[in-house]
């Protein structure tokens, strides 16, 4: 992608995702329930960065990015950036990796009772057309990390015009009373107060 921009310094100018096409959103994640068993939530803990590393050394995994938050102190939880969805599932279901033998072993203990640990996960293939997204003054984060950030402008100055990059949306922008095609919607000064964003 020409002008994509990748790196760990903050952006100077306002950017958007270089995305192209449907994107795939995998969350996963634990809650600790009973922090006095550390031996059956500590293995869960553990396991995911493992695997985050795993993936990171195979850059034919589909794995993008991926960003570690916190919901609680008993809550942690992964946002991941694939490829594709079919990349995701041939990880998750590939013996030869870390993923399988962590799930049985969570399983096994499932199936014993254990309530310890709770785990969750969600995943989102989003169409072109249903995301769009703006950063200033950060680093390439989310899904600009997983797709490189290019200059606003190239992708549309405002979330509207973002949005209809993708798949055609007639009814949603007749709807909200959107410019008709080919027209430019006024757009507020640039800045990074633009609250609309």
């Amino acid at each position: 992608m020409g002008g994509t921009v990748r790196g760990t310094k903050p952006a100077r100018e306002r950017t958007t995702a270089g995305a192209e096409g449907d994107v795939v959103v995998f969350l996963i994640g634990m809650r600790v329930n009973r922090l006095t068993a550390p031996h059956r939530w500590l293995p869960v803990f553990t396991a995911m960065p493992r695997m985050l590393r795993e993936l990171s050394r195979d850059k034919g995994s589909g794995l993008l990015a991926h960003v570690l938050l916190t919901g609680s102190p008993r809550t942690y939880y992964v946002v991941q950036y694939w490829e594709s969805e079919e990349k995701l599932y041939a990880y998750a279901s590939d013996s030869g990796k870390l993923h399988r033998p962590a799930w049985a072993a969570f399983n096994r203990h499932a199936r014993k009772g254990g309530s310890a640990v709770g785990i969750w996960h969600e995943t989102y293939v989003v169409p072109a057309g249903s995301y769009e997204s703006i950063y200033f003054g950060m680093p390439p984060f989310g899904l600009a990390e997983a797709h490189g950030a290019v200059p606003l402008g190239a992708h549309g100055d405002t979330g509207r015009e973002r949005f209809a990059r993708g798949v055609p949306r007639p009814a949603r922008d007749a709807a909200e009373g959107a410019p008709a095609a080919g027209e430019k919607e006024q757009a507020p000064a640039e800045g990074p107060s633009r609250s609309a964003e």
